[in-house]
């Protein structure tokens, strides 16, 4: 058996109140001795909603953050303080401290232009000069405050998650999506790939990492301790990238299964009650789960690169792998579906030997097999399911190979990252994932897509420079049908 010993159980959304909780602690108490005199030079916190006259005394605590007055020392006293007044701000005070970040401490758009004019009219030996000049111009305020924060005890995680309170207040206001795009720039900076470190994630680890894999898990739901423990079983493994910076937080993760052939369902991958197999007798690894952690790093790709270097990794360990495959959702396809009968009709999406099948099968149903399809009533029908199988596959290996009308990129979102890291489409897998998510997502199928050492490169470079899918003649003739 997987699981022998008792554990107390907790929900996926327990464990990431815990977590952001826990996270909350640990900065307030970082910063609570740095910032201790500087709590003292500008008076009372402001109130948790930031009410006009608390967010004055704000906007002249950033203006003395900015001047740079005192040294060091002062400096890093008074970012601490900011940053704890952030902290114990409420929803609503926190959205004015980004709005008052965002529209008062950004770009003096005279001073580029005249910086970007007298870069135009310069002599030649006055160019780099000029050039300098505008660079200084262009760069906001603000980001001299970010840099501030950087320096300071888990720093960087303050600002990854101060942007991802910024992310949805972006959409759609100029001024926040331009204090976004700073943002973005310096982290990406800061992660850029050859800073990360890839550890290998065991039953052994701390319990607070272990709880942050349960509260992170994006696309197949770790219900308690006992599944996180068959997760990390002897033919499971478990690969994260971490930042120095952020040593306890894993930045992103794939979980992966030792099996022998290209497993078509994730059930077995998941089932508890089976037998730990030899991980030395397996000849597939199977990626079955890619989780980004850290939302305020949205924009800033680590899959591919993590994805390459655990197949290395798994390629030296075990010699008898010879497959690496995912088993992966196709988390749009329903909805691209949907749109797609609510302009024709599902009739009209039928080949005339699947429509003839499909209503045959459908005999006495109200509303028909839509009806069914829209309802999920369909799957406990195994004579109409046996008529859908051949239509949902033919339209879930089109919506594999669509493109989005205005660039080369696949319609699908996880297509998207395994093309772009080399991979092909492979296989179908039908009712693979019979799970209430499984079903509203793509009617329960799944797909796998396959990593080949001497194709990655070939597939990479035809998909971004062409916009061309790389998929096996199965999917392109279903996808032709």
């Amino acid at each position: 058996m997987r699981y022998r010993n008792g554990m107390t159980e907790r929900t996926a959304s327990g464990f990431l109140d815990v977590v952001l909780d826990r996270t909350l602690g640990n900065l307030r108490a970082a910063w609570r001795d740095i910032s201790a005199s500087a709590r003292g030079a500008v008076g009372a916190a402001p109130r948790p909603d930031l009410p006009s006259e608390d967010a004055l005394r704000l906007h002249a605590q950033m203006r003395d953050c900015l001047d740079g007055k005192g040294g060091e020392v002062s400096a890093r006293q008074r970012a601490a303080e900011l940053g704890r007044t952030y902290l114990e701000l409420s929803p609503v005070g926190r959205e004015r401290f980004l709005q008052m970040l965002a529209q008062d401490f950004g770009r003096d758009h005279a001073a580029v232009r005249e910086a970007a004019a007298a870069l135009v009219a310069a002599e030649p030996q006055n160019v780099a000069k000029a050039e300098r000049d505008l660079a200084r111009a262009l760069e906001a305020p603000r980001v001299k405050l970010l840099r501030q924060f950087n320096g300071l005890p888990e720093g960087v995680k303050f600002l990854v998650d101060l942007r991802a309170a910024l992310l949805p207040l972006a959409r759609g206001n100029p001024e926040m999506a331009a204090f976004d795009s700073d943002l973005h720039s310096l982290l990406a900076s800061w992660f850029d790939v050859g800073f990360l470190e890839l550890r290998r994630i065991t039953w052994d680890a701390p319990a607070s990492l272990l709880e942050k894999l349960i509260a992170y898990e994006a696309v197949h739901a770790i219900r308690d301790w006992r599944d996180l423990k068959n997760r990390l079983e002897a033919d499971r493994r478990c690969f994260a990238f971490f930042h120095p910076r952020m040593p306890d937080e894993p930045l992103i993760f794939v979980e992966v299964a030792l099996v022998n052939g290209i497993s078509s369902h994730i059930e077995p991958l998941l089932d508890e009650s089976a037998p730990v197999a030899d991980p030395r007798s397996a000849d597939t690894a199977i990626f079955y789960s890619i989780s980004n952690c850290q939302r305020g790093l949205d924009g800033i790709s680590f899959g591919n690169f993590l994805i390459k270097r655990v197949v290395d990794l798994l390629s030296a360990e075990l010699r008898n792998l010879k497959t690496f495959a995912t088993l992966s959702p196709i988390p749009a396809f329903r909805t691209w579906l949907d749109a797609r009968i609510g302009d024709v009709g599902f009739d009209q999406l039928l080949r005339p030997a699947e429509r003839e099948a499909v209503e045959a099968a459908a005999h006495g149903i109200e509303g028909g097999a839509a009806a069914a399809l829209a309802d999920g009533t369909w799957i406990a029908r195994p004579a109409l399911a046996d008529a859908l199988r051949p239509p949902l596959e033919r339209l879930g290996a089109t919506y594999l190979m669509s493109l989005r009308p205005q660039g080369r990129r696949a319609i699908d979102p996880v297509a998207h990252f395994h093309l772009t890291n080399g991979a092909r489409v492979e296989r179908l897998d039908w009712l693979a994932d019979l799970s209430e998510k499984g079903m509203r997502q793509s009617f329960g199928m799944m797909v796998n897509y396959l990593y080949r050492a001497d194709s990655i490169d070939a597939n990479h470079e035809s998909y971004r420079g062409e916009g061309k899918i790389s998929a096996s003649s199965p999917i392109r003739a279903l996808a032709k049908g």
